[in-house]
């Protein structure tokens, strides 16, 4: 049996990249999935690739309407929600405390926090027709210790694991658990470019993370073997907080 058979999932950002590869994952162990992006075109190739069991949407994850449409959308699909992945987000280059932008800073927030509110909301009515379920929340190793130069991303992600456990606490009642998961230097199509010899060597694993390995994590908070795990944070870094 796979383990997450008769379940419904919602992946945001998973188009490419790390969300990607959980939409793979999911999809093979039984879920029906709905993900989102912006990436329309990249989007509708992996639902074509991996058929029925799949459904793409375009989603601006900043927008409560487009929350309510992907909600309604995933219900009338394939029936009420039991799993929620939090993963859509933006990075910013490097830039000084004192020379970044307003703008940017708010773009970050929205993205990558509101998103995580706005998620969380409107998926707790379906869940709860569900009888229970699980909101996987995808934070950074920012989100525990600073990264420098990157207030606005940093922020962003000690926020998503602040949230995190306030709604743990507000869900637990109604079987709904809520964890972050905190990835380090994964290597994806946004990374790729920054990787080297050099770099992987500084890692105390000696190289950088796979997407893959992130999604493992995330099928594990997915599925009920980890039904006894809520409002806390799992980290997936190598090594590289603990320097």
């Amino acid at each position: 049996m796979a383990r997450l058979d008769g379940k419904v999932v919602v992946i945001t950002g998973g188009a490419r990249g790390m969300g990607a590869t959980s939409v793979r994952k999911l999809s093979a162990e039984g879920a029906k999935v709905v993900f989102t992006d912006i990436l329309e075109e990249d989007g509708i190739k992996l639902q074509a690739e991996l058929g029925d069991s799949v459904l793409f949407m375009k989603h601006d994850v900043s927008k409560a309407s487009d929350w309510q449409a992907v909600i309604q959308k995933a219900e009338e699909t394939f029936g009420p929600i039991n799993v929620l992945v939090n993963n859509a987000g933006i990075d910013v280059p490097e830039v000084d405390l004192q020379d970044a932008p307003e703008d940017m800073y708010r773009k970050v927030i929205d993205v990558n926090q509101v998103s995580v509110f706005l998620g969380m909301k409107y998926v707790v009515p379906s869940m709860r027709k569900a009888g229970g379920g699980s909101i996987v929340n995808i934070s950074s190793l920012a989100g525990l210790i600073g990264a420098y130069k990157k207030i606005a991303y940093t922020a962003s992600k000690f926020a998503v694991r602040g949230m995190t456990k306030a709604a743990a606490l507000e869900l637990g009642e109604y079987g709904i658990r809520v964890n972050s998961i905190h990835p380090g230097f994964i290597r994806t199509p946004m990374t790729e470019a920054l990787i080297n010899d050099d770099l992987e060597r500084s890692f105390p694993m000696r190289r950088v993370g796979r997407p893959e390995e992130v999604s493992s994590l995330v099928l594990f908070l997915a599925s009920d073997e980890s039904s006894y795990s809520t409002g806390s944070e799992f980290v997936i870094d190598g090594g590289l907080g603990a320097q």
